[in-house]
């Protein structure tokens, strides 16, 4: 692992599990939206409102799909701290700067090490927001 004090590693770990928290919380949320969309659009005999309950349970989707992705890094995040490589870059090895960590508390490469991954995965990361 890297420096990361018990404290900051203990605030880190806190700011993980509020964005999980709101995260569930969300998909839980859009579901139900999707759910009322949906009845709409097989209730409703305007074309107009099928139309946007289709769009609106559509848009639903991909938001709890970057929800879930987002569900997945933090998972992933606990994992890197039960291994003790909470804070080291995947690519390089070296240390995340704290700042990054806090700002990113999912990040798993160094701001350098992001950028070139991000340049040479552009198309995979079309649409994704981490």
């Amino acid at each position: 692992m890297t420096s990361l004090t018990i404290e900051k590693l203990d605030y880190l770990k806190g700011l993980l599990d509020q964005r999980e928290d709101t995260l569930r919380n969300d998909i839980r949320r859009e579901v139900n939206l999707q759910d009322d969309y949906t009845d709409l659009a097989s209730e409703v005999p305007d074309p107009g409102d099928s139309s946007f309950a289709n769009l609106a349970v559509d848009l639903g989707n991909a938001a709890v799909t970057r929800d879930l992705m987002e569900l997945r890094a933090i998972k992933a995040a606990r994992s890197r701290m039960e291994q003790k490589t909470y804070g080291t870059c995947i690519e390089c090895g070296y240390e995340i700067p704290y700042e990054r960590m806090e700002a990113q508390p999912t990040a798993e490469r160094c701001a350098p090490c992001q950028d070139v991954y991000e340049k040479t995965h552009i198309d995979a990361l079309k649409g994704a927001s981490l």
